[in-house]
């Protein structure tokens, strides 16, 4: 097991593709969530913009928005922004949308397999954006690890998008074997969905990962009790990762 050093990173999830009646979509709501969320432990933050229909989208003005109101509200923290194939499918439409950001997160995420991802990246690293490789099953992980280059990198996220707990505990493992085993030394950050996320999060947490919670990953405290909102779950990751300590 190769760990980075330092402590390990506690993203909070603030938003995206959930139907959770807590999650914001303005920026005035993201910025208020993300500021509760740092209040409760979160050390980086991830948000998706939304349009004035409440839709997502990766165009420059609502990303601006979105960011400019975070910073406000969180001066110091690194916020990613998504660059999700989901949003906008066509790899060149989506090209040229990023291409036109004005404002820029520190990170985005870089989902290993989609298609147009090495070069959405490689033109957010050139304007100085950091990117997290996110590697969501298996094949996206043999994937990361023959395009090599790793030190592109922030970091990899490792996500096991399985709902049962035992599936996405292997999942996860099989996936960090893969980094293992290629040399990949590049700090990691875990999460799962549903009821299986904070078993996913307990084992990171007990190797030494960061872990990454959000109402965008599940709607439940380890306890199965269903949560308030992203602060709730920001709060029980933390105490998860302290246990470690």
């Amino acid at each position: 097991m190769t760990t980075h050093p330092g402590p390990p990173a506690l993203q909070a999830a603030l938003n995206g593709d959930s139907t959770h009646p807590a999650m914001p979509k303005t920026p005035d709501e993201i910025a208020a969530d993300a500021a509760a969320s740092v209040a409760a432990g979160a050390t980086m933050l991830h948000a998706h913009a939304f349009d004035d229909n409440g839709e997502e989208t990766l165009a420059a003005g609502p990303v601006s928005r979105t960011l400019r109101a975070i910073r406000r509200a969180c001066p110091d923290i690194p916020i990613s922004m998504t660059t999700f194939a989901a949003i906008e499918p066509d790899p060149d439409a989506r090209y040229a949308t990023v291409a036109a950001w004005t404002d820029l997160p520190d990170l985005i995420p870089a989902n290993q397999g989609e298609d147009g991802i090495t070069e959405l990246s490689e033109l957010l690293i050139r304007r100085g954006v950091g990117v997290e490789a996110c590697v969501l099953s298996i094949s996206d992980a043999e994937t990361f690890v023959a395009r090599g280059a790793y030190s592109r990198y922030e970091r990899v996220a490792v996500e096991a998008l399985v709902l049962d707990p035992e599936e996405a505990l292997a999942t996860a493992a099989a996936m960090e074997s893969i980094l293992a085993k290629a040399g990949v030394s590049l700090e990691q950050l875990h999460h799962g969905i549903g009821a299986a996320s904070w078993a996913v999060s307990r084992r990171a947490a007990a190797r030494g990962h960061g872990i990454r919670t959000g109402i965008e990953d599940t709607h439940t405290l380890p306890d199965g009790r269903v949560t308030t909102g992203n602060a709730e779950l920001v709060a029980a990751a933390a105490a998860i990762l302290a246990r470690q300590d």
